[in-house]
């Protein structure tokens, strides 16, 4: 694959765009994977199509204990991630993924219903990149946010209260 003054590297020996390029998407769209934590079935399959159809791969999970799971597996590249899910919530997943040193980095957008300040203010202390009200957010602005959003990512905070790592 020829490379062009726009490509600021690779990942999988495939070119990495800057922003601007009008391939970005397109070249980065096959090396990332995206973990979609989402209860809602149907939001979950609207968001998944629209992501997999712009060529991203999607694993989805209903809830954070489910989403461990499939990080232990293969750690995606980009977690949206619900706050409201059963059996764990999004900031106790939030809390676990930038307590252990395989997946502090691990990028997260928080897409969720609810508005409230506490809640904004804790996902974005555990270092969510964005918080999106769900409402306000459609398939294809998940999809176009991709290329920025699963750029390498460092975890701001060493230390999480009450954590030694």
């Amino acid at each position: 694959m020829e490379t062009s003054a726009c490509h600021r590297g690779t990942r999988n020996g495939r070119p990495i765009c800057a922003a601007g390029c009008q391939n970005a998407a397109v070249d980065q769209s096959d090396d990332v994977e995206v973990l979609l934590v989402e209860d809602d079935g149907a939001l979950a399959q609207m968001y998944q199509l629209k992501l997999e159809r712009d060529g991203y791969t999607v694993r989805v999970a209903g809830d954070g204990e489910q989403a461990l799971g499939l990080i232990s597996e293969r750690t995606p590249d980009l977690i949206f991630l619900d706050i409201r899910l059963p059996r764990m919530n999004g900031l106790t997943f939030l809390e676990q993924l930038r307590r252990s040193e395989r997946t502090r980095n691990v990028p997260v957008v928080i897409v969720s219903n609810y508005s409230e300040q506490e809640l904004v203010d804790r996902g974005l202390q555990l270092g969510a990149l964005e918080y999106l009200i769900k409402s306000q957010t459609t398939p294809g602005r998940l999809s176009e946010g991709v290329p920025e959003w699963s750029r390498p990512y460092l975890y701001p905070g060493g230390r999480l209260n009450g954590s030694n790592n």
